[in-house]
């Protein structure tokens, strides 16, 4: 049997109610939408961790966090690790690229080289518009010297203060113009072939988005941020007095409404191009022999809970993330997949697909079969938060504070620890969705809180009986940290 080729298409920090096939009625996601509609659509599909790279590594190499070592931000994969582009090109003879983000370590390293089993024939590498401009692996910003040097002046002027860029130099514009020009290069080869296509989009900051695209969203549909309960766990408190964009009690409701449209609007425009790149294979007519994944690293809490961006809350915002898997002789259209996937099951999914063995990643489980039975191995889904995220000075949280998410079909348990306390919350997400009412020592639950406390005993137990820590960090110096907070702190 011949394997299909793959193609991955991954956003960042897009949260799973942000698609009309999860019933999203503000954005318009038409191409998603169909993409969905002609294959699996995964209802509750849970990151391995709530930050870009520890999310990244699992996704890449198939493992849980304790498996890769990747636990925080600015941490650095360690160099044995080996991510499935390797060894579909090693093994199974694909012709593999890279177009955009890969952040399976920290912005300094990557900047300055490659993983070594990265795996990958053709790296386009950029991790967003206006970092790492100077890297010689920046795709991105090559580009723009040859096409638009007076854009990409301005982005090196201005950083992340260069706000609407403009539809002909996005971006994600880019990183599909790069990925059509690769699929039209591979359509009378034999070779089969990998690409991954990573967009930075719709990640803050949120005024990165085209203003011709602004007209795209109907501003009366976006809803009001689900508000904060008056019982928050210590840590979730931090987290809201502490984030990285700035101090939640110091935005308006104005300001939180400007944050949702301007990731709206980016959403819709990453549509378009997804659209652009779907019709690339459908014109190379090589949609049937192509296995489409698309998913996210995490989601944005987008002032949900009086929280912003990602961090120790694991609520469904931050943690849930839109999965959609779409190939047309293996899977059915109009599949609604129900079973407890994770991101670190791409992994499996495109090694099964090619015909390898997943020994390499035991715990990573074929989408692809998942989707099939409707069911999966495992009893629930974890997410780790090892004090992966920055507060809004840069830094690790100090004292630290750690997560442990076990949910499923129904309920979710969240297990905080901090300072030597731990504090719990327990959703219904059936009955509760939008996790407002904490069930946590109801004793009508006992039963359900503590098989998902045993969870995340298995898990903290397996996690400490792993090797210690291999993963080195690249921690920026206070002129390498970029601007984060968009809202300073009133002077008292």
């Amino acid at each position: 049997m011949t394997p299909p080729n793959i193609l991955m298409i991954m956003t960042d920090q897009q949260r799973r109610d942000t698609l009309g096939v999860y019933g999203c009625d503000w954005i318009p996601t038409p191409n998603l939408d169909q993409l969905g509609n002609a294959g699996a659509v995964f209802e509750h599909c849970t990151v391995d961790n709530p930050i870009c790279t520890p999310s990244r590594a699992s996704i890449l190499t198939g493992k849980p966090v304790p498996g890769h070592g990747v636990e925080r931000v600015h941490d650095n994969l360690p160099p044995d690790e080996v991510l499935f582009t390797e060894r579909l090109r090693q093994e199974a003879g694909y012709r593999t690229a890279l177009f955009g983000k890969l952040h399976v370590s920290s912005r300094l390293k990557e900047e300055r080289e490659r993983h070594p089993h990265d795996g990958f024939d053709i790296y386009e590498w950029c991790l967003e518009p206006s970092v790492a401009m100077q890297s010689p692996f920046n795709g991105y910003a090559a580009w723009l010297r040859e096409t638009a040097p007076d854009f990409l002046a301005a982005l090196q002027r201005n950083g992340r203060g260069e706000l609407h860029h403009p539809e002909a130099v996005h971006m994600s514009k880019w990183a599909a113009d790069r990925t059509i020009a690769f699929i039209q290069s591979m359509e009378a080869e034999r070779q089969p072939f990998f690409c991954l296509m990573s967009l930075f989009d719709p990640h803050d900051p949120y005024e990165d988005y085209p203003s011709t695209f602004s007209n795209r969203i109907d501003q009366a549909k976006i809803p009001d941020p689900i508000p904060p309960r008056t019982a928050q766990p210590e840590c979730v408190q931090r987290e809201s007095q502490g984030s990285y964009l700035g101090r939640f009690a110091d935005f308006s409701p104005e300001e939180i409404r400007k944050i949702r449209i301007g990731y709206a609007v980016s959403i819709a425009f990453l549509d378009e191009q997804i659209g652009r790149v779907l019709k690339a294979l459908d014109d190379a007519e090589l949609t049937n022999d192509t296995l489409v994944i698309f998913v996210s690293d995490h989601g944005d809490q987008l002032g949900d809970h009086g929280l912003f961006v990602k961090g120790v809350a694991l609520y469904e915002p931050t943690v849930g993330v839109p999965l959609l898997l779409r190939w047309p002789t293996r899977i059915a259209a109009g599949t609604r997949c129900t079973a407890l996937a994770q991101g670190r099951d791409v992994a499996a999914t495109c090694l099964a697909a090619a015909g390898l063995s997943t020994e390499s990643c035991p715990q990573s489980e074929d989408l692809v079969a998942m989707a099939s039975r409707n069911a999966t191995r495992r009893s629930s889904a974890i997410c780790a938060y090892r004090n992966s995220g920055v507060n809004d000075s840069g830094n690790f949280w100090d004292p630290s504070m750690q997560a442990t998410m076990a949910r499923d079909q129904r309920f979710k348990l969240t297990l905080y620890t901090s300072g030597g306390s731990s504090q719990r919350e327990l959703f219904n997400l059936q009955t509760d969705p939008w996790e407002t009412d904490n069930l946590s020592g109801d004793p009508d639950y006992a039963a359900i809180e503590l098989m998902l406390l045993n969870d995340i005993a298995s898990f903290v137990q397996d996690e400490a009986a792993a090797a210690p820590p291999r993963a080195t960090s690249s921690i920026p110096n206070a002129t390498q940290r970029l601007r984060n907070r968009i809202k300073e702190r009133p002077r008292s």
